[in-house]
């Protein structure tokens, strides 16, 4: 396919930011709920909104306890970095001529917090946050309201992430998936239009 747009789910995708998510989410569930979760109970909470974790841990008061992840989050970010090979690949899809995006699950504030001391946003046109649609991964909500911004045809976009969320996201608005398979854990059950092994496999496409 001749894509023209191409679009970054963030965390497991962009950001590896595994540890730094689940290490403040157990964190945050011992304070409040007084119960140490082994991580491997917590990894549902990877790539979806925060409130809806907390809702499915029925956690409260919910705002409170998004305030302290988000704190506990910023303890932890000293074990979060960029993929290796994803700073040189945004510049040369750049130079390529590929307007670039991202929907993530993530607040604005989170992704302010979180992502933008890393230097890469100006690679991105548009970046959908969770507040900017009115449905959330795996909802084709995040996806529609980029092509609706761009208006880009969804034949020529291509969205990249590591979850069964980002795939639904994207196949339930009519463009094509690629797994990220160098930040996803489990990709049984997912049906990607492509799986890449590396970063630099997006330039095979």
């Amino acid at each position: 396919m001749n894509y023209t747009h191409i679009v970054f789910d963030v965390d497991g995708t962009l950001l590896d930011s595994e540890d730094t998510v689940l290490l403040s989410f157990q964190k945050m569930l011992f304070i409040i709920q007084g119960k140490m979760y082994p991580l491997e109970e917590l990894r549902f909470c990877l790539g979806i909104p925060g409130h809806d974790t907390l809702e499915k841990m029925k956690v409260e008061p919910l705002e409170d306890a998004f305030r302290m992840w988000g704190e506990f989050e910023q303890e932890f970010s000293y074990t979060m970095k960029l993929f290796k090979e994803i700073p040189s690949v945004l510049l040369q899809l750049k130079k390529n001529g590929i307007e670039m995006g991202i929907i993530t699950s993530r607040t604005r504030e989170e992704f302010e917090a979180v992502v933008t001391p890393f230097g890469a946003n100006h690679y991105f046109k548009h970046i959908i946050c969770a507040e900017d649609s009115p449905g959330h991964k795996p909802d084709p909500a995040p996806m529609l309201r980029y092509l609706e911004l761009t208006g880009a045809k969804k034949d020529r976009v291509l969205y990249i992430g590591d979850s069964i969320y980002d795939c639904r996201c994207a196949q339930g608005a009519g463009v094509d998936f690629a797994l990220a398979l160098w930040g996803c854990r489990s990709p049984e059950g997912i049906c990607p239009e492509h799986a890449l092994k590396n970063p630099q496999d997006i330039f095979s496409l």
